[in-house]
């Protein structure tokens, strides 16, 4: 299972959705869909742009943990 830990990285750079969003140019409403492991892809280009306007590294943000 994939884990997404954007939130976590977000309190670390005190950033909110709105300014992470603003950023890294895709709507609130995805934003909050991917911070809430809810999202079922996403793009290469997307993880860019969030990895940049963290700076951080895409294992600071996804993390994969097996289902046993």
């Amino acid at each position: 299972m994939i884990i997404v830990n954007l939130d976590v990285m977000m309190a670390k750079r005190k950033m909110s959705l709105n300014t992470l969003s603003e950023k890294v140019g895709i709507t609130l409403a995805n934003l909050s869909i991917l911070k809430n492991n809810k999202a079922k892809a996403i793009r290469f280009s997307t993880l860019d742009a969030i990895c940049k306007a963290l700076d951080c590294e895409i294992g600071d943000i996804l993390e994969y943990r097996r289902e046993d």
